[in-house]
Order: C-alpha cells, then structure tokens, then sequence
C-alpha cells in the first residue's frame, strides 16, 4: 500500500506537469490533474494541498535538483573556469531536456498576478544564486577571474539561455527547427553552451 501511495503521488507530479506545459497554470485544473494522474481528487489535497501546492513541488524539486548539481561543482578540485563550464553546460542540459516545462516556468513567475508563488520559491532560488556566485567569488579571489558585475554574468548564462528556449528561430532562422528534435536540441545546445563559454572566458580573464 505504502509503495502505491509513493506511485499515485509521483504520477500526481508527472500528469501536473505534463498539464502545466501544454495548458499553463490558469488552464489547468485540479480536476484534470486528477483525470490524468489516475488519483483522486483526495489524494491531491492530501499530498499537496492545492493546485499550487503541486506547482510549487515540481518547482522546488527541479530547483533543488540544479542546487544539489552546484554544490558538487562548488566542491571539485578543479579550477574556477572549469567550474564556470560545467555550471554553463549542467545548465543549458537541464533547461533544454523539457524546454516546454521551463517557457512555462518562466510565464508563470513573470506574470504580475503571481508574487505569493515566487515569493514561496524565492528562498530556494537565492540558495542557488548564492551558490553560482561563490564559484564567481572564488576565481576572483585566486586570481583566475577579474573583478566583475558577478549578478549580471549569472543573468547573462540564465537570459541566453532562456531566450534561446522561448524563441529559437533568432538564433537558427529555419521554420523547420524542432526544440523537441534531439538532433535539432544538440545543435542549439552545442551552440549556445560554446558561445557562452568562449564569451565569459574572455571576459572574466581579460584584464581592464
């Protein structure tokens, strides 16, 4: 019993998703969560309160699931620029593996009617910024990397990649390209994860 508990709540997460990529949040329902997953609408409640509550589950889970891939990175004996390309690639891996689910995310917390939720999820946000910004500090500190805006080089691999989700064609113009087509996903990947690590090498090792 314990084992199909641990199952309907995984396939409550898993048909939420599913639901918040193709319909948005504001088009999904607790009813349909419930349809898809094969969980009552008890069930729902009972694990996650809410709607929002799944949401917010499904949001922590991949934003812990990047914290848990930098603090490994953080802890490597490797240099700071090696650190900074692992972080680059780790990156663009996680948002491409289901571009649909981070357009979504990014929606969401954009949307002005939305503060409580990013509110919630804010914590555990900072926790990960925080920790990209160490390996920034670090290099600077040894002498790897100059001094730099440390919050504007995190937004520039987060807004690329991001932009390069939501509107691939500005960087590949073919109206055939496919970010769900493994081979078109490599290709945009293999692009965007070079071009951000040749540009911030140069920029954190150049000296002013």
């Amino acid at each position: 019993m314990k084992v199909e508990k641990i199952d309907k709540r995984q396939a409550i997460i898993d048909a939420a998703e599913k639901l918040f990529c193709e319909t948005g949040y504001e088009g999904t329902s607790t009813r349909q969560i419930s349809k898809e997953s094969g969980a009552n609408m008890a069930m729902i409640n009972y694990y996650f309160g809410s709607k929002e509550g799944v949401f917010l589950e499904i949001m922590n889970a991949r934003i812990a699931g990047f914290g848990s891939q930098l603090k490994i990175i953080n802890e490597d004996k490797i240099s700071a620029i090696e650190k900074l390309n692992r972080v680059i690639d780790g990156y663009a891996t996680r948002i491409l593996a289901n571009p649909s689910f981070h357009k979504m995310m990014h929606r969401e917390l954009s949307l002005s009617q939305r503060p409580e939720m990013y509110n919630k999820i804010k914590d555990a946000m900072s926790q990960n910024m925080q920790l990209l910004e160490k390996i920034l500090t670090d290099g600077q500190e040894d002498g790897s990397f100059r001094e730099a805006d440390n919050r504007m080089v995190i937004a520039t691999i987060m807004g690329t990649l991001t932009n390069i989700v939501i509107a691939p064609t500005k960087v590949i113009p073919d109206s055939d390209f496919d970010l769900n087509n493994p081979k078109d996903k490599k290709l945009i990947k293999d692009r965007a994860v070079a071009h951000l690590q040749d540009l911030l090498t140069v920029y954190l090792t150049t000296k002013k």
